[in-house]
């Protein structure tokens, strides 16, 4: 079965009218163009475009659901961007205690997807669902879209079956009535979708636990979180930049930092920080890798909260 498939559906409501046409072309990664046309009818101040869904429940940073017996438990491990800039971002997805949304702004973004990165069947134990094997999504705008922003909504779940996450696409200034609007995007699912630099190394890991010293002194009034970066770029020879971290936090300070390449792994770098929150602030992190000027890593994002 390789000819592509092509339907079309009508949309019709109170508030929007339109249409929609969607081109599917099966294969080792299934593929589907989406082509819509909508008029609404009233204003609209939040249009969710390609939006997608999955699960997390629990997982390397997240281990709040730790009563299952296997070690996570989720369809996707992050959201990653690839924004109008130019720069690649990552987003670990977490299983909140209440709801949390996230907004990523952008103009013309150039792509964005709920990857599965872990294809380890060690890390799941679970042989009757596999989620190790649970594909990806990738979604890549066809023209510009202009300015906006990418969502990210976790909702606090329990239970496996239901799907928790959401991402999608939404304009700035929304759809005013009588407005006329295009919108074309390329969905394509698989196990490895092009929702990934060639030139740049990935955060392959995130580990989060109480700060201080394991077994010594750990502290639970900070939190340290272990991001591994792994990728060619990472095992080039720098002659004259060393590698370096580059950090921004906002809601709290970095109390330590340890940034060192893992023993036997030439293309692995493993960054600590050891983050203290401010009095009840959402702490905001970015960390990637760079030598000099050159980027070598995605950007790693991460939100936290103490509770």
């Amino acid at each position: 079965w390789s000819s592509d498939v092509c339907s079309s559906d009508l949309l019709d409501s109170p508030s929007t009218t339109g249409a929609y046409a969607f081109t599917l072309t099966p294969g080792r990664n299934m593929v589907m163009s989406v082509d819509a046309a909508i008029y609404p009818r009233k204003p609209i101040q939040r249009v969710g475009v390609a939006p997608l869904t999955s699960m997390y429940q629990t997982g390397e940073n997240d281990r709040r659901m730790a009563y299952d017996w296997r070690p996570e438990i989720h369809d996707s491990d992050g959201l990653s961007i690839l924004n109008g800039q130019g720069e690649w971002l990552w987003r670990p997805l977490v299983n909140p205690r209440s709801l949390r949304v996230n907004t990523f702004v952008d103009n013309n973004p150039r792509g964005f997807g709920l990857l599965q990165r872990d294809r380890r069947f060690a890390n799941y134990q679970d042989d009757g669902v596999f989620y190790e094997k649970r594909p990806s999504t990738w979604v890549t705008p066809h023209d510009d879209w202009g300015k906006g922003s990418v969502m990210l909504v976790e909702i606090p779940t329990k239970d496996e079956t239901f799907d928790n996450i959401v991402a999608f696409w939404t304009y700035k200034n929304g759809f005013a009535a009588g407005d006329s609007k295009s919108i074309s995007y390329r969905l394509n699912w698989g196990m490895n979708p092009p929702g990934a630099s060639s030139t740049l190394a990935q955060v392959s890991r995130t580990l989060a636990g109480n700060g201080g010293i394991a077994g010594v002194k750990p502290r639970n009034d900070r939190r340290k979180f272990v991001i591994d970066f792994e990728g060619a770029t990472l095992g080039e020879p720098n002659a004259e930049n060393v590698v370096e971290a580059n950090v921004n936090i906002a809601g709290g300070t970095v109390a330590g930092q340890v940034l060192q390449q893992i023993d036997g792994h030439d293309h692995m770098w493993r960054l600590v920080l050891e983050v203290v929150a401010e009095t009840d602030a959402t702490v905001e992190l970015r960390a990637n890798l760079v030598a000099g000027d050159r980027s070598l890593t995605e950007t790693w994002v991460y939100q936290w909260l103490k509770e």
